[in-house]
């Protein structure tokens, strides 16, 4: 019999457990629209031979001059024409259905299953226990047509498993469902919650269809509800920020060097700055435009986090998913006091992927009192005293009474700008590399999700007792090491993280966030004491040390 409190959980009807069909316009989303250029660009370039292929005996239309549309007419091949271009779009329409027939997917209480191919078939499966987040995008044309594609990001590299594509409702109500079970929240069984009100198969894909047709016809989506943005980007903070850059600086020093060049040696090569700037010019313009409409907003499945301008992506990280975080502030963005987040987590794409750095972003810039709202989101175990000895000594220091451990005064011509800002510190709860002066940078490894620890040396290390801490998490765009450190601080440093790993790994729940209240509140009833699940991720019980350290 089915529970009446979990059936209440149940959101949208594509989350019963039985296998479902995605989107009727799937097929044209995902390639259709594609072939049909492909095939224009063919038609518009080898119209002669084209047509001396579909209409053979017909060779005189070498010597034939004129439009294609005006041989046709003028030869009565109107009818002949016409029954071609029928045939044609009868296979592209049969291959596109048969392709949508087959590509169906359902979501159980312990998985979500995708099953696609018509000749070679493939099925993919991803544990909801494992879901580091759930992206929804909405590319321009499928925002036209009302539809959405999710991405359930896996535990590993290509584990993700895509929905292309959902109605945006759908999508929406999939998306929290899935996070809801990925809570340890059972939803329940809903085929028999559906049977009274659920429509034959037959009259469900029409419904599937017509609603297909009806977004086609009405264009834009319908308005999806949000929550409210706890930081807001102005369009001009953004652009001067990516403008006011690394990659500006390198510019400029390119451009010096190739004017130098022309005045020293040959004119012409004042030309290579054209592509230069066109290709740099192309790179902001890609980054201001997916950074555009960003939002940042609590919710209570996770941080959702909303940005692009045409392609719009909205991912939600859920709990205990966040494995390192860094702030940052590169030396041109000193003057204006902003900052920018980012982080370490399993995302199913290498780290090199472009679209792997774009969701590194939590914050692409912000000001103190933003980076501060954003963190709080991640952390929100920060008390005001803790924040702002982050903020004192973290981002802004080293201030009187440092209690960074930073590098040794034998070994500061190794750092000879940034030794009083080359430090560690151990906190109950996370570990702190702080480093940079020009760009300054201060990571923070949470403990319950650091994998290892390691120190290292090299032969100049040892000749000056320093050593290189590494606090190693997910592979991304953070880095955890911090270099020339004294020998002995890092090995103490290197014996505590061990214990304090293990232990912070033991007490976490964030990664079941709604598991631990229902068990609870079961074992209350019942008048025992119990715990919910594991650690989501293996704590710091791997811990090695570098050779020779």
């Amino acid at each position: 019999m089915t529970d009446p409190s979990a059936v209440a959980d149940v959101r949208s009807p594509l989350s019963d457990g039985e296998w479902h069909r995605l989107h009727p316009l799937t097929p044209v989303l995902r390639g259709g629209l594609f072939l049909v250029v492909v095939i224009g660009i063919v038609i518009a370039n080898l119209r002669d031979r084209v047509i001396g292929w579909l209409i053979p005996g017909f060779s005189d239309f070498e010597q034939y001059e004129g439009d294609p549309v005006d041989y046709v007419v003028s030869n009565n091949l109107i009818v002949v024409a016409g029954l071609v271009i029928l045939a044609v779009l009868a296979l592209l329409l049969g291959w596109f259905y048969v392709s949508w027939r087959f590509h169906t997917f359902r979501i159980t209480g312990d998985d979500v299953e995708v099953r696609t191919g018509i000749l070679f078939r493939t099925h993919r499966r991803a544990p909801l226990d494992r879901v580091q987040g759930v992206n929804l995008t909405r590319p321009m044309i499928a925002r036209l047509l009302g539809a959405a594609k999710l991405e359930v990001v896996g535990a590993g590299l290509d584990a993700n498993v895509k929905l292309e594509y959902l109605s945006t409702p759908n999508a929406e109500a999939v998306r929290a469902d899935i996070l809801r079970l990925a809570s340890g929240r059972q939803l329940a069984q809903a085929q028999a919650a559906h049977e009274s009100g659920a429509l034959p198969r037959t009259r469900a894909a029409a419904a599937a269809v017509t609603a297909g047709l009806t977004g086609l016809i009405d264009g834009a989506e319908q308005p999806v509800e949000e929550p409210a943005s706890v930081v807001h980007i102005p369009p001009g903070r953004l652009i001067a920020s990516h403008l006011l850059s690394g990659a500006t600086i390198g510019l400029l020093v390119l451009i010096t060097i190739v004017i130098v060049g022309a005045v020293v040696g040959t004119p012409w090569v004042l030309f290579t700055i054209v592509p230069t700037i066109i290709g740099f010019g192309a790179y902001w313009f890609r980054s201001i435009t997916r950074s555009l409409r960003y939002s940042i907003a609590p919710t209570s499945s996770g941080v959702r986090i909303t940005f692009g301008l045409f392609t719009t992506i909205t991912e939600t990280l859920p709990p205990g998913r966040v494995h390192a975080f860094e702030i940052r502030q590169p030396v041109m963005w000193r003057g204006f006091g902003w900052w920018s987040i980012r982080v370490n987590r399993l995302s199913g794409r290498s780290a090199t992927d472009t679209q792997s750095q774009q969701f590194a972003e939590v914050l692409p810039v912000g000001t103190q009192a933003d980076v501060e709202r954003v963190l709080r989101l991640f952390l929100p175990g920060i008390s005001p005293e803790q924040w702002q000895e982050l903020v004192t000594n973290g981002l802004l220091g080293p201030a009187a009474g440092d209690p960074y451990t930073t590098t040794p005064r034998r070994a500061r011509w190794l750092r000879p700008l940034s030794w009083r800002r080359n430090g560690f510190l151990l906190t109950p709860d996370a570990l702190l590399l702080r480093h940079g002066v020009f760009w300054r940078s201060l990571v923070i490894l949470p403990l319950a999700r650091l994998q290892s620890v390691r120190i290292s040396q090299g032969p100049v290390d040892r000749a000056l007792r320093v050593a290189n801490l590494t606090g190693h998490t997910v592979l991304g765009q953070v880095s955890g090491t911090l270099g020339i450190v004294d020998r002995d601080d890092a090995y103490a440093v290197w014996q505590q993280v061990a214990k304090d790993a293990v232990a912070a790994a033991a007490g976490d729940r964030s990664h079941r966030w709604d598991a631990e209240v229902e068990v609870g509140a079961d074992a209350a009833a019942a008048g025992v004491a119990g715990v919910a699940g594991a650690a989501g991720v293996a704590g710091a019980d791997a811990v090695d040390s570098g050779a020779g350290a």
